[in-house]
Parts: C-alpha cells; sequence; structure tokens
C-alpha cells in the first residue's frame, strides 16, 4: 500500500470507528461514484477528465466526503429525529470542516493530488448545480467534477437507506427524483450517467444496501 493510500485508510477508519452506519454509507457511495465517473470516462464532455487516474482517486477519496462530521457533537450526529433549524445549521457544517482537516494535510503534502481531490469532494458535496447548496452556493461547473458526482452518489444513497427518521425509499422512486432535479440540484451530465447505469446502481443497493423498500412519502433532498 503506498504512503498517500495508508493516509487515506487511517483517516476513513476513524471515521468508521465512530459511525458504523457512516461507514457502509460512506462504502456504498465509493461505490456509485466510482459507477459514474466510469460511465462519464466514456462520453464526450468528460472523457479528458474522467482518466483511469481520476476514476481510482474518486474511489479511494469519496469515503471522506463526510470527515467533517467527526467533529459535530454526538448529541446532533446521533440524534433519533430530525434535526431542529439550528441543529442542521450545525451540521451544514462538515463540509467546511473537512475541508480544512484536509487542508492541514494538503500544507504536509502540497503535490499529493489525492489530497486535492479529497478537499474538493469533502467541501462541495452538498453544492447544487443551481447555486441553492451549501456552504459557499457555487454554481455549474464552480462545482468540481469530483463533487457533482459525489453529490448525486450521496444524494442516493441517503434516500434508499434507512434512517431513524425516515424510511428506506424505492430505487424506483429515488431515481424518478434525481432525474427530475436534473440542473437543478444534479449536474445534468451526471443525471444521465445515472440513467444509464441504473443497473448498475440497484446491483450496488442490493448486494450492499441496508434494507430494500417502497415507501414513496416526500423526503427533501438537502437532508442528505
Amino acid at each position: 500500500m503506498k504512503p498517500p493510500d495508508t493516509t487515506i485508510f487511517a483517516v476513513s477508519k476513524l471515521a468508521k470507528i465512530r459511525d458504523s452506519q457512516t461507514a457502509r454509507h460512506a462504502e456504498r457511495v465509493a461505490l456509485y461514484s466510482r459507477v459514474l465517473a466510469r460511465q462519464l470516462s466514456i462520453g464526450p464532455s468528460h472523457v479528458l477528465q474522467c482518466t483511469r487516474e481520476f476514476i481510482r482517486l474518486i474511489y479511494q477519496t469519496s469515503p471522506l466526503h463526510d470527515i467533517g462530521k467527526i467533529d459535530i457533537p454526538d448529541a446532533i450526529l446521533r440524534k433519533p429525529g430530525r434535526l431542529s433549524v439550528d441543529e442542521y445549521d450545525v451540521m451544514k457544517t462538515h463540509p467546511s470542516i473537512g475541508a480544512k482537516m484536509i487542508d492541514a494535510a494538503i500544507r504536509e503534502n502540497p503535490d499529493a493530488r489525492f489530497l486535492r481531490m479529497a478537499r474538493d469532494i469533502a467541501a462541495t458535496h452538498h453544492e447544487k448545480w443551481d447555486g441553492s447548496g451549501y456552504p459557499n452556493q457555487l454554481v455549474g461547473t464552480q462545482i468540481p467534477l469530483a463533487g457533482r458526482i459525489v453529490a448525486l452518489a450521496d444524494v442516493y444513497d441517503a434516500m434508499t437507506s434507512p434512517r431513524s427518521y425516515k424510511p428506506a425509499f424505492s430505487h424506483a422512486w429515488v431515481a424518478r427524483t434525481i432525474i427530475d432535479s436534473g440542473g437543478t440540484h444534479f449536474d445534468p451530465d451526471v443525471v444521465q450517467a445515472f440513467i444509464e447505469t441504473e443497473a448498475q446502481f440497484v446491483n450496488i443497493l442490493t448486494t450492499y444496501g441496508e434494507q430494500s423498500a417502497s415507501d414513496t412519502r416526500t423526503f427533501a433532498l438537502n437532508a442528505a
């Protein structure tokens, strides 16, 4: 194992020790992100960016997307119910916290591409294509491609997984919600890649998911 990979492994383990549910979520997000990146690599718009190295790096670094949650109080992170407005505001700080954590590592390893991608993902996976996301209201391609990919993978997994405050929603309902959010929440190209790889998403969900369900009650995307 190379030193950069060792660093990723160690930090990922730190997050997993704190919250096993988060660990399983992170592992599935990595699988979904790799599927999307591979699909984008064969299209004309992103073939130059989605190289073999990009695909490898997004699989390795996407599990760090929520690393900033290490600094979120347990009373909020583990709350068995919906968060209050104030609690949600605290939760929304985790992308900035994660980015600052990885920034510290970048200062020690300024040429490490894996750290730069990890930072991009941690900082921007809650940004939205139309600029309504957080923490910096980035718009469109201001959001790094890795962040745009992980944004969809993260939401898909959050919505298809059961939580104390919601059931797991069916693939069909979540897919329709994601497709309808192309151009607002999600990069339309990433949504198209999702459409073209739905069967792979279903296979990952069936193989590694926590629970299947068909509940289609409304669930806000920004709660993911």
